[in-house]
């Protein structure tokens, strides 16, 4: 019964990025909140030492030509950089780097530009310096399948490099086609084969990195073993270009799959899809390589802008799009194509005898397996057909994952925002899909144009359900500009603290990348306009559940009488002793806040001594 994806197009589309005309409003425009923080200008003394250093075309002044590297791939953020550096060598970054801290010159490490964050753009006239140039392989182990390249290399040509020798790069994303390996591991990129293959975290052996003061750290690590000390290189992993520019990456790559197999079903419900994924787990086991999810919603968008048949309407080309409201890609690899093809088929044909799967196709050859994918990745391109799209890229215990998208689509009907017929709507559908295996849930609001009104329905109102649903709110895009005020829903303040200490270490002056993730000075400021009642400052909320002496809002009855706490308004740039605390309590409970202000936070009876207890007053 699969052998009738046989049909299946032969046709193969590379993921490559999109570029589109200048119509995105400035950052700055879009967010007026955000203001430009104290670097020096770029001049015509700037442009010639570039120049001296890395040649005159590697230095774009164009305007027009600055456009490539100054809008997001989403088409929401815009920079306005007039300078773009193109170094060939990590020499030639540190001299740029070096430069730009002496004159302290805000610079954004650039890649492919493929992030979905605004993380990979400037916010104001930040400098962009470009990897593109570095996309050498400097060596490769055959025997250990250790890779060292340039952080340029993009990231399907070191696959084919690789598939040369026998070996599979450990991270496939649907930008494949653009991304650069070094914006990857910056990223903490997931992927598709997380399941199988594990995070960068684990894969990466060693980096070579410049520092914003130009040191290069070199750290191209060959070894699977070295427990000598801190594990630096885990700290420019998911940094997102706030401590140094990535320049070379040393990673350890697994042997090829011979065999490999995709299933693609159809299903009437998410509970189907948990239950299969638990019998995929017990029954597949190590060939299981890849387990996504789709919403009928992302079949219908991605048909709408696809030429290709859907998977499951092979046989009937009049239906668009079936009527499953769930569908699951499941993809196994091993050695044997024998042993792997009678282990699916012995699952596949168990879960559909019983009811738990309504209806699948499984690829009969090379192409087929490649269309089955393309299918999969198309799911974002599409998203932004309309306009544009939210982006809500967030990980989810697994038997919540799929509420925020009802949620999400019965918030936005109430609203009066939503209607795939209504043009004058601003929302035309949200869509679900992601990553089951890893607990990656891909939120797609699909909008005609980006709107304020959409945003602030959006946001923090996603943070916060993630938040109260013990979920994070970036699973694997990172959080960029577009997160960045939105990282207390995810981290403590004690976390948020150690990071801003780690940042400041490295780069005193702030210059790198610095409107996102955290603020580039060693003090974070909450502005009045961030402050509310709720406790948020900075979308980041005042929650004390990192203090054993304390309770958070959202856990107190509601039966009991709020009372009023005096925080202080500052983070400090240095914890180190709570001199007030009992004896039990962690020494980095230190009060993080200074300059008082008030807001209501319901505590329990005995809230006078807590709150004595962590250093804050308690009044009625």
């Amino acid at each position: 019964m699969f052998a009738r994806l046989a049909k299946l197009p032969v046709a193969r589309t590379t993921s490559r990025l999109v570029r589109w005309s200048s119509n995105v409003r400035l950052t700055s425009e879009s967010y007026p909140q955000v203001h430009r923080l104290d670097f020096g200008q770029v001049t015509p003394k700037t442009v010639d030492f570039f120049k001296s250093v890395v040649g005159d075309s590697a230095v774009i002044t164009n305007e027009d030509d600055l456009l490539l590297y100054n809008e997001d791939q989403m088409r929401k953020y815009r920079g306005q950089s007039r300078v773009c550096v193109k170094p060939k060598n990590t020499q030639q970054v540190s001299e740029i780097v070096k430069y730009c801290n002496e004159n302290k010159l805000a610079l954004v490490p650039q890649g492919g530009n493929t992030g979905l964050v605004g993380g990979s753009v400037p916010v104001f006239d930040e400098i962009v310096l470009s990897l593109s140039s570095m996309d050498k392989v400097r060596s490769f182990d055959s025997t250990s399948g250790i890779l060292k390249a340039d952080a340029g290399l993009i990231l399907e040509n070191a696959d084919n490099f690789l598939a040369e020798n026998g070996y599979i790069f450990p991270l496939d994303l649907g930008a494949k086609g653009s991304c650069h390996i070094g914006g990857n591991v910056a990223a903490n990129a997931g992927g598709l084969r997380l399941l199988r293959y594990g995070s960068l975290h684990g894969s990466v052996l060693g980096l070579e990195v410049v520092l914003p003061d130009g040191t290069i750290y070199d750290s191209m690590n060959a070894l699977r073993k070295d427990n000598t000390g801190y594990d630096l290189k885990q700290l420019f992993i998911g940094s997102e270009g706030t401590l140094g520019v990535i320049t070379g990456v040393s990673i350890l790559c697994p042997s090829r799959p011979k065999a490999v197999n995709i299933a693609f079903l159809g299903l009437e419900s998410y509970d189907a899809v948990q239950e299969t994924f638990k019998r995929a787990k017990s029954e597949l086991c190590e060939i299981l390589s890849a387990f996504e999810f789709m919403d009928r919603q992302s079949q219908v968008q991605n048909k709408r802008f696809s030429k290709n048949t859907h998977p499951l309407a092979q046989d009937d080309p009049d239906v668009d799009v079936p009527e499953y409201p769930f569908y699951v890609l499941i993809e196994t690899s091993g050695s044997s194509k024998e042993h792997d093809d009678a282990k699916l088929e012995t699952f596949l044909e168990s879960i559909m005898e019983e009811g738990i799967v309504s209806d699948g196709v499984v690829s009969q050859d090379e192409t087929q397996l490649k269309a089955l994918w393309n299918w999969r990745e198309g799911i974002s391109e599409a998203s932004n057909m309309d306009g544009g799209v939210y982006k809500y890229d967030v990980s989810l215990p697994l038997p919540v994952m799929y509420d925020l998208i009802e949620v999400l689509r019965v918030r936005l009907d109430e609203h009066g925002l939503r209607s795939a017929s209504d043009a004058s709507k601003p929302v035309v559908d949200v869509v679900g899909y992601g990553h089951i295996g890893d607990g990656n849930l891909h939120v797609n609001v699909i909008v005609r144009e980006y709107s304020k009104t959409v945003e602030k329905c959006l946001e923090p109102f996603v943070y916060q359900w993630v938040s109260d649903h013990h979920g994070s709110i970036s699973a694997e895009h990172g959080l960029g500009f577009q997160k960045k005020n939105y990282v207390g829903y995810s981290k403590t303040d004690v976390e948020i603290a150690l990071m801003k200490q780690i940042k400041h270490k490295f780069d005193p002056q702030g210059i790198m990348n610095p409107y996102n993730i955290i603020r580039p000075d060693p003090e974070l400021e909450l502005s009045e306009e961030y402050i509310s009642s709720s406790g948020e400052a900075n979308g980041s909320r005042f929650d004390l559940r990192a203090s054993s002496y304390a309770r958070s809002s959202t856990a107190v009855s509601s039966a009991l009488s709020p009372r009023f706490l005096k925080m202080r308004k500052k983070i400090r740039p240095m914890i180190i002793e709570a001199p007030t605390a009992p004896p039990t309590a962690p020494p980095m409970m230190a009060p993080l806040f200074e300059d008082d202000f008030e807001f209501e936070l319901p505590l329990e009876a005995d809230a006078d001594a807590e709150a004595e207890a962590i250093g804050v007053d308690c009044v009625t």
